[in-house]
């Protein structure tokens, strides 16, 4: 069986087929804090810095053009008409939620599209007859199997992410547990400045940390890497393991029967700037702040 990597938008894989998940394999998703509900508060950014706090907040339809901007330059890269998606076709639509469907071979084998593809809908705007379920906390971290997991491999919860074994049994525990409309790649957002040669910690008790912040300019020059240096060789190299956790987890997810997309997350740059700046998204928000205004370039 070979399995390949996933595509950018909700991870869609190329070149692996996918069975319907059984009926009653796994138990209805239920309301709960864990869950990500349409009634939940959301959060907007704006790139503009002093703009005031009425403005911060986007109207439905800013953000569905948002969101459909995000997906036309998906369907650009891949060479599709972009005029389909204006088109209630269901044939067409399908060519754009499932490039298998179009006439480029390279693309996807017609049986990698996922059987339950509410997730995949809603993300393109079409209407959907309900609102996509899945684990707000993408661990899984509430489920008595993940600690029990976690306990038998004996690693915390940064380590583990380096593991691809480790990261596909936790992204499949609540897939196997609830009726979700998708899984969610266990990681975290840190991931990407420790790629990037920032030192990322998890001490206990207090969330993961980064102890060594960049203090300026000088220093972001003389710690990260050049932007020519982010080469394809180099996210292989540095992020390879997300990667091969990708492929295990839409392996495991075809011998399991479970046929949904697998999406992943990652932090605005705002985010990973107060990380890598402040310590910390929550605290000295402050250095964040300067280093917006200050040294912008």
């Amino acid at each position: 069986m070979k399995c390949h990597a996933a595509s950018a938008l909700l991870l869609l894989t190329r070149g692996e087929s996918f069975s319907p998940a059984s009926p009653t394999s796994r138990a209805p998703m239920k309301s709960s804090a864990n869950t990500q509900q349409s009634t939940a508060p959301r959060r907007h950014f704006s790139s503009t810095l002093d703009a005031p706090p009425s403005s911060l907040n986007l109207s439905s339809e800013e953000d569905l053009q948002l969101t459909r901007q995000i997906i036309m330059a998906h369907v650009e890269k891949l060479g599709l008409d972009e005029s389909i998606l204006d088109d209630d076709d269901d044939e067409n639509f399908r060519m754009v939620a499932d490039p298998s469907s179009g006439d480029d071979d390279d693309l996807m084998d017609d049986d990698d599209y996922p059987e339950n593809d509410l997730m995949i809908r809603a993300a393109l705007g079409q209407k959907v007859e309900r609102t996509p379920t899945w684990l707000f906390r993408q661990a899984g971290r509430h489920l008595p199997e993940y600690h029990e997991y976690k306990s038998k491999v004996g690693r915390n919860f940064l380590e583990m992410l380096s593991y691809p074994d480790d990261v596909a049994e936790c992204t499949m525990q609540p897939c196997r547990r609830y009726e979700v409309d998708a899984a969610i790649l266990f990681s975290d957002i840190l991931v990407i400045p420790e790629a990037l040669g920032v030192k990322v910690t998890m001490p206990g008790g207090v969330g993961i940390q980064v102890p060594f912040p960049l203090v300026g300019p000088a220093d972001m020059r003389d710690r990260l890497p050049a932007k020519s240096e982010m080469t394809a060789e180099f996210v292989e190299d540095k992020l390879g393991h997300v990667l091969e956790s990708v492929r295990l987890i839409r392996c495991r997810m075809r011998e399991e029967d479970i046929s949904i997309p697998l999406i992943g997350f990652s932090a605005a740059p705002w985010t990973l700037l107060f990380y890598m700046v402040g310590g910390s998204s929550k605290k000295n928000q402050g250095i964040g702040m300067e280093w917006l205004h200050e040294h912008s370039d």
